[in-house]
């Protein structure tokens, strides 16, 4: 896979460790064998969900369902990167201005 996409929620969104698995168990089932849920980290006051994907714009608009049902949408932001660089391009949402980081 070419891409890492994060899905990048406010800690205090997901409510505890269950919460966060459940939701990356619902993201595997979702995207079957088009892409790879690579686990997860929490820190400084954010949670990633990371993901391996050749399309991931594509990847994206097949989970916004999932999380729009979960009630995270509003809160989330979204960003790809090839697997070797550095630099993200963020997807959602539309207009952010802030620079993406993994901290």
């Amino acid at each position: 896979m070419r891409y890492q996409l994060v899905l990048q929620f406010p800690a205090n969104l997901i409510a505890n460790y269950d919460e966060m698995i459940a939701l990356e168990n619902e993201l595997i089932k979702k995207l079957g064998s088009s892409a790879k849920v690579d686990g997860h980290d929490c820190g400084l006051g954010e949670m990633n969900i990371f993901i391996h994907a050749d399309e991931p714009k594509q990847v994206f608009e097949m989970i916004q369902t999932v999380v729009t049902e979960r009630g995270l949408r509003e809160n989330l932001v979204a960003a790809y990167r090839e697997m070797a660089g550095e630099d993200y391009t963020v997807i959602w949402p539309i207009g952010f201005t802030k620079k993406f980081r993994i901290t």
